[in-house]
């Protein structure tokens, strides 16, 4: 059996149920969360003391903490926290209304932080540990029309993930910010909700939403247990990366993104420095 004990949100679909399905495939102990508890079980197909089922709300605050206590009060500790909980929103900034976006950031933003909140109480005692916040490619480059409200919460992860390893550094504790490219996963029609009030101008924003729905969805390039195989390499370290992008396609996209910052930052270079006060 191997030692580290794994917490795993969002584990009865896509990435957090392959994740699940290869630890406990390699000897490790997992606690993992649903809000359906039959429906994980029954997709995780196993029965033993190294499989922790568990019904979690990652909206409250109470249950997640509940989540957390019995997974110490089960296992004895917990070493590595795998924040995977979230779902897609699409739908321009001007269709979506304030309760859906706030819905979004409520269980992709707000759900993490309870996480966090909760585990680390116990990972400062045992100083050490290690958090896994799935975030996305899109939580690094932005230019997906129709997605700035879940693009928004995955940028929010990033930063306070940043943050968060700063914070918890003195402690042992390590952070590795998760950015997926397309993985063939039930993301695109299980976790993808559309905007209520959809507005005809944005023709734009329905061919990507489109595009999504029926041609990215199930012919995405990326297999989700050779993703969870490189997670779970990577806890292994002695010292894991903060950001980690999966996928040959997230790869490219970031250093699209990074090349773009570039070549932005030459362009008004000396104009944009020269902004000191004259002493």
């Amino acid at each position: 059996m191997k030692n580290k004990i794994w917490f795993v949100t969002g584990a009865s679909k896509g990435l957090g149920l392959a994740l699940v399905k290869k630890l406990l495939q390699e000897g490790y102990r997992v606690a993992a969360t649903s809000r359906n508890l039959e429906e994980l079980k029954k997709a995780v197909g196993v029965n033993s003391d190294s499989f922790l089922p568990l019904a979690v709300d990652v909206k409250n605050e109470k249950s997640v903490e509940k989540g957390v206590w019995d997974t110490i009060a089960h296992f004895g500790a917990i070493d590595v926290v795998v924040n995977n909980a979230g779902y897609g929103l699409t739908g321009s900034l001007e269709e979506l209304s304030d309760e859906e976006v706030r819905q979004n950031f409520d269980i992709n933003v707000f759900g993490v932080l309870h996480v966090i909140r909760k585990v680390l109480p116990y990972m400062r005692k045992q100083k050490s540990g290690h958090f896994f916040n799935i975030a996305s490619i899109g939580g690094f480059t932005g230019e997906f029309p129709g997605f700035g409200s879940y693009i928004a919460t995955k940028f929010a992860m990033h930063g306070f993930s940043e943050s968060l390893a700063a914070e918890l550094k003195p402690f042992g504790i390590t952070v590795s910010i998760v950015s997926p490219g397309y993985f063939r996963t039930e993301f695109l029609d299980a976790s993808l909700a559309v905007p209520k009030n959809e507005i005809a101008d944005y023709k734009l924003v329905r061919e990507v939403q489109q595009v999504h729905q029926n041609d990215y969805n199930h012919n995405q390039p990326g297999d989700p247990v050779k993703a969870a195989a490189v997670m779970i390499e990577i806890a292994e370290q002695k010292q894991p990366p903060l950001h980690v992008f999966l996928g040959r396609d997230a790869y490219q996209l970031a250093e699209a993104k990074i090349k773009s910052v570039q070549q932005d930052m030459a362009a008004v270079k000396e104009l944009a420095t020269a902004t000191d006060i004259d002493e």
